[in-house]
């Protein structure tokens, strides 16, 4: 849900419609809001505001540094575009970026620089309008991206160089062993190694339930969804014990740390089935649509004869966690809420996919695994031909 101030902000915006003096709208909104200056950005510990002026609703003016809104990314970064007639909102983070537009020649993954006009700013993302009735969920989408998840889409789009990533082949005998993983979906949800992998699962959240419950209410989507899923599954035991420390003592700085980028979380072999699973944690009290799968990794993996991917959500509310549920990718109502990302991607992806979290919030009070095959085998087809 988003803060109160940004509601207040927004119908303040609005109010002051016509009005068309940047500097007294400024100087009102700074008072009101009791909003910190950084160079031409205001802030506070709920959003952040770039105020432009036009004199029409086209809207080219240079509007921050890319090495500047890394600064801000992790809350609403709203740009705000007075003109003669009316006020008008943007939400200007970098999920929201077409490209990056001046004195960006060098922009690299490790090179981070050049600047935004406001024609890079998304006016329509997917089918959302970028406009304040969608910022919530714009937001949502955008929380779990971050920007360090934007970059990489950034540097192509804007020196047209693919920096990583290469789209897979899905061969003729590939499609086949994919168009099978529903089967072995609804297989392995009904079997006893099913049953082995939750247990495992639930033990090492019972073993660190203390250190999850701590870790759930950091306010930095990314930082504490990495920190719960190497909790439960990383593999650098001297580090989980510096994460543990780190959560018991306010004192101490959680220590820096990438975790891999691969399809999921936790590997389990079985005779008959290879399973990868991803951590998800959902904040039941926050709205949010959590990262789902890099298509392309997906694919790659479910060629594979014994694969069957899965989801393990824990529900967190304040000092409790409500539960814990191990979910099919093809439960029929997960894969019903599965938001693909395919305009959001580079070429040589087919994108990636994020979930209403209304769903997985559902499901965490009221899990189940039932799988429909042949949904799940178009909609297999369908990431197939992105």
């Amino acid at each position: 849900m988003m803060h109160e101030d940004i509601v207040l902000f927004i119908n303040f915006i609005k109010s002051k419609g016509g009005v068309a003096n940047k500097a007294n709208l400024i100087s009102e909104v700074q008072k009101k809001f009791k909003l910190t200056k950084d160079k031409s950005v205001y802030y506070s510990k709920h959003f952040s505001v770039r105020f432009s002026y036009s004199s029409s609703l086209s809207f080219s003016n240079t509007v921050i540094s890319l090495s500047n809104l890394q600064k801000y990314d992790d809350l609403p970064f709203i740009v705000c575009l007075i003109t003669p007639l009316k006020n008008v909102l943007y939400l200007a983070n970098t999920t929201f970026l077409q490209k990056i537009s001046h004195s960006s020649q060098l922009l690299r993954i490790d090179n981070i620089r050049g600047s935004i006009n406001g024609s890079d700013i998304a006016k329509k993302f997917g089918d959302l309008t970028n406009s304040p009735e969608n910022f919530e969920k714009l937001f949502s989408i955008h929380a779990e991206l971050g920007f360090e998840g934007n970059l990489a889409r950034l540097v192509e789009a804007t020196t047209n160089i693919s920096p990583s990533g290469k789209k897979f082949e899905v061969s003729s005998a590939a499609k086949k062993v994919i168009q099978n993983a529903p089967e072995r979906a609804a297989d392995f949800v009904g079997s006893k190694e099913y049953s082995q992998l939750k247990a495992e699962l639930d033990a090492k959240v019972e073993k660190y339930k203390t250190e999850i419950l701590i870790a759930g209410f950091i306010e930095n989507v990314n930082i504490r969804g990495r920190i719960i899923e190497y909790l439960i599954a990383g593999e650098d035991e001297k580090l989980r014990e510096s994460l543990v420390k780190a959560l018991h003592d306010s004192s101490n700085v959680i220590p820096g740390f990438r975790t891999k980028n691969r399809l999921a979380d936790y590997i389990c072999t079985f005779d008959k089935y290879d399973t990868a699973t991803d951590v998800k944690t959902k904040i039941m009290v926050l709205s949010s649509n959590p990262k789902g799968y890099n298509i392309d990794k997906l694919l790659e993996f479910l060629a594979t004869d014994k694969s069957v991917f899965m989801f393990y959500f824990i529900g967190i509310e304040t000092n409790k966690i409500v539960n814990k549920v191990l979910i099919s990718m093809f439960q029929v109502n997960l894969l019903k809420s599965t938001i693909l990302l395919k305009h959001w991607s580079g070429r040589n992806s087919r994108g990636v996919t994020q979930f209403e979290g209304e769903t997985i919030g559902r499901l965490i009070f009221s899990p189940n695994n039932k799988i429909d095959r042949a949904a799940s085998r178009a909609f297999l087809n369908s990431l197939i031909k992105l």
